[in-house]
């Protein structure tokens, strides 16, 4: 039997961009050889997100004496000297140095290694072979953020935006793939900002284009979150066309009020959101959508709450990340006047029950249609719409795993619908 000690035990937080980047680490973790050691691949998008790390950080402390800690990721790009202060911690890596393979090396012993992300001119492609135990693989198609929000403190951990090329991610996929992977998703920082660094600066849609026209085999494709106003024409037109782009959409919306969005500095207005909203659904009826937003940005009163909320119920915004504002030394939203800690967490509560409300309609409406479900664990899988599935007549579970199966929804109860297979199928 195998000493779970002597695998790397990775804790990931944040974004699905981490969880691609923890992937990476754990194959060249595994390369190098490293036993009893555990990588926490921190998220500095709150305040609340570092100090939850620090946390997980200690416990781990406490539960492995003799483990090996290593701390990388955003929190530890921004401010590597606060981890390494930290009694429980060995060692300290940026953002660019967890992605490469000497980091890992088992005699490596400087404690921090971390390089100004701001001086990062280029990302490079990492073929990932951990994703081979799963049915969804994530794909890094650029990295960094040419934006300053308000809010947003990711920039100073990730660079600027720096596309990865065409060829190399057409590679990625046709690798994971060959591997069995049956959905892809394309990640990163601001994907919508995807080739504007590249040479004749090829857009987010033309190069999902290129790669589905490249590699016919993959099944299915999803796109992470998006900039409802940087949405380039490619992107509808495959939307309308291409079934193997699943009509799920996750919008950046951060809120719903043109004052609020201007004071957080976005690219967009409200009524950017529901013209884009609007043509997607007109292009792809069964689209559903998702969605970021902060609630208790600094200065938000009840009307401009109460203006994102209505956002959110107009649109029948399904997916919703709610996040309550948490204030992040060295940017300029947190010298703005502050909305109280509980009215911030109402109004997420508040936020959260409209989006319970949407999903549920959502699954609601799936009942007696058809569906496509990718199976992943016993009989439980996710349609193109990413809604949850328990196939209930699925009972060869372990081979139907990594599988497509055709289904019918039969009903909804327990936070997830149910189905049976379609015997036509």
């Amino acid at each position: 039997m195998t000493d779970p000690k002597s695998e790397t035990e990775i804790v990931t937080f944040g974004c699905r961009l981490n969880t691609y980047e923890s992937e990476v680490m754990r194959q060249h973790a595994r390369d190098a050889g490293l036993e009893n050691t555990i990588i926490f691949n921190t998220c500095a998008v709150t305040a609340e997100a570092e100090r939850q790390a620090r946390q997980s950080i200690r416990k781990a402390r406490r539960d492995n004496p003799d483990a090996r800690i290593i701390v990388t990721g955003c929190a530890a790009q921004i401010n590597p000297d606060s981890f390494a202060s930290m009694d429980e911690v060995d060692r300290v890596l940026g953002n660019e140095e967890k992605l490469k393979a000497e980091s890992f090396g088992i005699h490596e012993t400087a404690r921090v290694a971390v390089n100004d992300i701001m001086e990062i001119e280029e990302t490079a492609a990492h073929l990932v072979h951990g994703f081979e135990e799963h049915t969804r693989a994530f794909v890094q198609i650029q990295q960094g953020c040419n934006h300053r929000c308000t809010f947003c403190i990711i920039p100073y951990g990730r660079g600027n935006n720096r596309s990865v090329p065409i060829g190399a991610i057409t590679e990625q996929v046709r690798e994971l793939v060959s591997n069995g992977v049956q959905e892809v998703v394309f990640t990163g920082v601001d994907i919508t900002d995807y080739g504007l660094d590249l040479p004749g600066t090829p857009t987010l849609g033309q190069m999902t284009r290129r790669v589905l026209a490249l590699v016919p085999e993959l099944p299915r494709l999803r796109l992470s979150s998006i900039d409802p106003v940087e949405i380039d024409e490619d992107v509808y037109q495959l939307l309308a066309e291409e079934p193997r782009l699943m009509p799920h959409l996750h919008i950046s919306l951060q809120a719903g009020d043109d004052m609020v969005l201007k004071r957080m500095k976005r690219r967009h207005l409200r009524n950017d959101v529901e013209t884009m909203v609007r043509r997607a659904r007109a292009l792809r009826p069964d689209v559903v959508f998702g969605a970021d937003i902060i609630a208790g940005f600094p200065t938000e009163d009840d009307t401009m709450f109460r203006n994102s909320l209505n956002l959110v119920r107009d649109l029948d915004l399904t997916y919703l990340h709610v996040f309550p504002y948490s204030p992040r030394p060295g940017t300029p939203a947190a010298k703005m006047p502050q909305v109280p800690g509980p009215t911030r967490k109402a109004r997420a509560a508040s936020l959260r029950e409209a989006g319970q409300e949407a999903e549920n309609r959502f699954y609601q409406s799936l009942i007696g249609k058809d569906v496509e479900v990718l199976m992943e664990k016993g009989n439980f899988g996710r349609c193109q719409h990413y809604a949850p599935i328990a196939v209930e007549d699925c009972e060869e579970t372990e081979k139907l795993r990594g599988t497509i199966v055709s289904a019918r929804v039969t009903g909804f109860k327990d936070g997830k619908l149910t189905a049976l297979r379609n015997p036509s199928a």
